[in-house]
Parts: C-alpha cells; sequence; structure tokens
C-alpha cells in the first residue's frame, strides 16, 4: 500500500472517532461540523477510491483480474486523484491570497 494513503486513512479513522459535544454548542456550528464531517467521509471515499485501484491493478499482475476491471479502476482512482489535486491548489491559492493582505 502506498504510505501517504495508510496515513490518511489512519487519521480518517481517527477524525471518526466520537466526540463529545459541549451543551453550548449552537446550531450553525453543530451544521459546520456536520459540513465538515461531510468533507471527511468524501476524503475517505476518495481514499478507498485510490486503495481499490491500487489492488486492482496489482491483481491484474497477478493475473487475477481482467483487464477492464484493472483499467476501469484505475480510471477511477486517477480521477479521484484529479479532484484531490485541484482542491489542494484550491486551498493553497486561498491561503496565498490571504498571506498577502495587509494586517
Amino acid at each position: 500500500m502506498i504510505p501517504a494513503l495508510s496515513l490518511a486513512g489512519s487519521l480518517l479513522e481517527a477524525a471518526a472517532l466520537p466526540q463529545s459535544s459541549s451543551p453550548d454548542q449552537t446550531g450553525s456550528a453543530a451544521a459546520q461540523n456536520s459540513d465538515f464531517n461531510q468533507i471527511f467521509a468524501g476524503v475517505g471515499a476518495a481514499i478507498d477510491n485510490l486503495k481499490n485501484g491500487e489492488s486492482a491493478s496489482i491483481s491484474g499482475l497477478q493475473g487475477q483480474a481482467s483487464v477492464q476491471h484493472v483499467v476501469e479502476s484505475v480510471m477511477s482512482a486517477e480521477r479521484s486523484l484529479q479532484t484531490v489535486i485541484a482542491v489542494r491548489d484550491k486551498i493553497v491559492s486561498a491561503y496565498q491570497a490571504l498571506s498577502q493582505m495587509a494586517i
């Protein structure tokens, strides 16, 4: 398995642990928390997609999977990776814009 994927997977497992909520948590904060959890769920699905593509390519090399299955899995993993890279680029550009603002 790719080491970065296993690290990201363990981070997602840690984020999925139940957290205690404070009694003074407002409705908008709860909505933001659920949105944040949905983002992590999407990231987890993308990581699973990448893992499936990796395991399908290994199975294909060993002759245990059809070429069509391998190509479909790898293309799906590639789309997920391109999406993650696009989101990362947006985050970096937003950070750079914030760092250039005068205080």
